[in-house]
């Protein structure tokens, strides 16, 4: 199938056309292509950097409910996944052509009772994390993804897991086996640490300080908001009514998230959107998403970009290419006007072929 595509991209508005051909974008005319698309908008496959393949409210789920949600990324325009731990194995999914790109960071790494039953690995003795950050880089996609902290029940709210001297170690590890890391990070006291060992990649952030800001400017260190999930922490504080300090804390996150964000950006931390989606929150939100970075500060352009064409470049993945894959998506009207428009795009095209 040979296919014509002609409109204005992002973020510049240049007016541009690409021809398809045996799935992949050619900036040359080629003979016989079908004009599919001729007035609009052209992008990049959007990118959720933070999604949950194979996690549903009750914890892992069967292969065909994967398949079921990364059918639904795809629908909603979101063609590059970077799945941050999921518990079954989901590689099959990459045999299909219809089916979004999945950048894989294996399991969460945990310690027993210290996150979600179930969805970690959970480590004993935190001296086994190095020799278990090396095995999850091997299994992965280039990512390796931590449980920096969650509710310790002896302490009654949020603590970190680990301690400075093993993260350290276990960063270097997996760099050196050239992975990149993250950490699920909800409240303060485990920033720090994470940080200075030189963890490429929060994952939430909502306790961020005036401190552990400057701290990521200084190391280059990225965010993952995931700001519609915090949404959840009202919800979650209700049910914590045995551990009143965390439930207390969990909505103090709720009621100063927005505006600590909102200090990260302007601080110039790089900031990529992703949903959490798996578990609570449904597959195909990224629309949403987007509308939330604006929350925080963000212009309509650069949220867009923090789902799609910068997203792209900060994993390492082509946009709109010559000789790239043709994962493209096309919008009658600008998508910059809010989740009405961005999660309906007239046409998706993932590896050449139309949806």
């Amino acid at each position: 199938m040979r296919l014509h595509v002609r409109g204005n991209r992002l973020p510049d508005g240049e007016s541009v056309q690409w021809w398809i051909v045996d799935g992949k974008l050619s900036a040359e005319p080629v003979a016989g292509a079908e004009t599919v698309f001729d007035t609009g908008w052209i992008l990049p496959g959007l990118v959720d950097a933070h999604c949950h393949v194979g996690v549903g409210p009750g914890g892992a789920v069967e292969l065909d409910e994967a398949i079921r949600q990364a059918e639904a990324e795809r629908d909603a325009g979101a063609l590059l996944l970077r799945d941050c731990g999921s518990p079954i194995d989901t590689r099959s999914l990459d045999d299909r052509d219809d089916l979004p790109r999945i950048i894989r960071a294996g399991r969460h790494l945990a310690k027993p009772k210290r996150y979600i039953p179930g969805l970690p690995i959970d480590l004993d003795d935190e001296s086994q994390l190095p020799a278990a950050v090396a095995e999850q880089a091997r299994r992965g996609d280039g990512w390796v993804k931590l449980v920096g902290d969650w509710i310790d029940r002896e302490v009654g709210d949020l603590a970190p897991l680990w301690s400075d001297k093993v993260l350290k170690t276990a960063i270097d590890t997996a760099h050196a086996h050239g992975a990149r890391v993250t950490a699920h990070v909800f409240g303060e006291d485990a920033l720090p640490g994470l940080i200075k060992a030189g963890i490429d990649c929060i994952e939430h952030g909502y306790g961020l300080t005036d401190d552990t800001i400057e701290l990521m400017v200084e190391h280059g260190t990225a965010l993952v908001p995931t700001l519609i999930n915090l949404e959840n922490f009202p919800g979650i504080a209700e049910k914590a009514s045995r551990y009143p300090v965390y439930a207390n804390h969990m909505r103090d996150l709720y009621a100063r998230g927005r505006q600590r964000l909102g200090v990260v950006r302007d601080a110039g931390v790089p900031i990529y959107a992703g949903t959490d989606a798996g578990g609570g929150i449904t597959h195909g939100r990224i629309a949403d998403e987007v509308d939330a970075l604006k929350g925080i500060g963000m212009t309509p352009t650069e949220a867009l970009g923090a789902a799609c064409w910068e997203a792209r470049r900060w994993l390492g993945r082509p946009g709109l290419d010559d000789g790239a894959s043709a994962d493209l998506l096309c919008y009658t009207d600008d998508p910059r006007q809010g989740a009405a428009v961005l999660n309906r795009p007239d046409l998706v095209i993932l590896r050449g072929r139309v949806f």
